[in-house]
């Protein structure tokens, strides 16, 4: 990798870690092209610190034939890259957060499980507090299930979000039937299919990633299931809407801080950049894409804006950072003014039903 790029003072570089195979896979030509468009405004004004801004895609999927954490040591160690925005899952995050170590900023973009204060590292995404308490109530409010099913992947983010979960369900009344955890690439859900079956839950809180995610989702609606369980999900996005189909979409709910179809001031500003450079057949708009976009404004902001102490600041610190974003108006990032929606599957779109902030 580091052998194709040459130090330059010239161009600020930064890596963008996005999964490119693997059950994540589904999410980079999103992510790919929301960052792009960062980039072409930032160098349409003054880039990062006075210089040009260039892209290095780098494999973050844990699928991927190099070890991540060897790949940006070496371009680390080389000074050929300035900086990492990185859209993957958060085993990812933890392994890579030993290797950078304060050398160069570290901006984290998707949602995550909260509690990340690692110097020099920035997780800007939402959290299950922000997410999980609301959307949670107003399903057990709307359709008063007596049980739950928790489904996700075997990794931190499921498990954290779930534990979480449990404690709202309990406070609820409502009680825990199955909670189950698989490795990725599960290609037969049959299994987890009859489990939730056989333990009459009403309502599923869906915590798998990607293209695991849409096999459970096909299974779960070929199986009629959706006329005995109401979907929750925090992570299934509007690539996985169409990778689904439609037919297996139904009671589908999903909590986010951002989908495509937002009417907001923000996201209209936002997407009419974002075809305006891509076109009308660019990759679908969604939350993980929207991130990487926000990440890139996020990091100019914040080298401007702390050009030194950010070395010592975290995600925890709450600071101020102004920058772009496509979900909420001001340009400013606080992680107590994340706007918050629930949205419905509606055919192959969302539909977003409530502002959960208001």
């Amino acid at each position: 990798m580091g052998g194709s790029l040459v130090a330059s003072k010239e161009v600020y570089r930064v890596a963008l870690l996005i999964p490119l195979c693997g059950a994540a896979g589904i999410w980079a030509p999103s992510c790919i092209s929301s960052a792009q468009v960062a980039v072409a405004e930032l160098n349409n004004g003054d880039g990062i610190r006075g210089r040009r801004v260039q892209l290095v895609m780098i494999d973050a999927a844990l699928e991927a034939s190099q070890p991540i954490e060897d790949v940006i040591n070496e371009l680390i160690e080389s000074q050929l890259i300035d900086a990492i925005v990185g859209m993957h899952i958060s085993a990812v995050r933890q392994r890579l957060s030993k290797v950078v170590r304060q050398r160069i900023p570290y901006i984290y973009t998707p949602l995550y499980e909260g509690g990340e204060n690692t110097p020099g590292l920035f997780a800007i995404g939402e959290t299950p507090d922000k997410q999980l308490g609301p959307a949670i109530q107003l399903i057990q409010e709307r359709y008063e299930p007596k049980s739950w099913a928790l489904i996700g992947n075997d990794y931190v983010w499921p498990r954290s979000s779930h534990l979480f979960a449990k404690r709202i369900l309990r406070d609820l009344s409502a009680r825990i039937a199955l909670e189950c955890y698989l490795p990725f690439g599960q290609l037969d859900m049959e299994p987890v299919i009859s489990a939730i079956k056989h333990s009459e839950a009403e309502a599923v809180l869906l915590s798998l990633v990607g293209q695991d995610a849409v096999i459970f989702n096909r299974a779960f609606g070929q199986n009629g299931l959706h006329t005995k369980a109401v979907r929750l999900s925090c992570s299934i996005e509007e690539n996985s809407l169409l990778a689904c189909g439609a037919a297996n979409l139904e009671r589908l709910f999903v909590v986010s801080s951002y989908f495509g179809a937002l009417k907001t001031d923000a996201n209209l500003a936002f997407k009419e950049k974002y075809y305006g450079l891509h076109g009308e057949h660019a990759p679908v708009l969604n939350a993980l894409g929207q991130s990487t976009y926000e990440g890139m404004h996020y990091l100019a902001g914040l080298v401007w804006d702390y050009s030194e102490s950010w070395r010592q600041m975290n995600s925890r610190n709450n600071q101020a950072v102004s920058h772009r974003s496509g979900r909420k108006s001001n340009q400013e990032h606080r992680s107590d003014d994340t706007p918050m929606y629930l949205a419905r599957a509606d055919g192959l779109q969302f539909y977003i039903e409530k502002d959960l902030k208001t």
